[in-house]
């Protein structure tokens, strides 16, 4: 029950993500897919045979590849994240660091993967 609660959050907030700039979906429909695994066979077969959805976890489950496009909006939203975390919170300089240094291997992480 705890699994498919959490399906659904990481659905929720992927549909969110697909919407605002700053806010991943990638990441998030592949956590769905995973808690679905292993809560609901019913909604895990759903995202996988979506249209939109479904072939990205296919690629990401057969392969581990992640989409150029969402290689570049992955990277592009962490930037602007960082851009206004610095802008907002005017961080002193080593939590500056801890978040960008954070940032940037996720960003090189994401970049990685292969895209096919």
């Amino acid at each position: 029950m705890i699994y498919m609660l959490l399906g659904f959050m990481m659905l929720a907030l992927g549909i969110i993500g697909a919407f605002l700039p700053v806010m991943p979906t990638t990441i998030f429909i592949i956590l769905a897919a995973w808690f679905f695994g292993r809560s609901s066979p019913k909604f895990e077969a759903k995202l996988l045979a979506h249209p939109q959805f479904g072939p990205m976890l296919i690629k990401w489950r057969e392969k581990g590849a992640v989409p150029v496009k969402a290689k570049f909006f992955a990277c592009g939203g962490m930037t602007l994240g960082y851009a206004i975390f610095w802008w907002g919170a005017q961080p002193g300089l080593w939590l500056a660091l801890a978040v960008g240094i954070f940032m940037l291997a996720s960003a090189l992480y994401v970049a990685s993967r292969p895209s096919g």
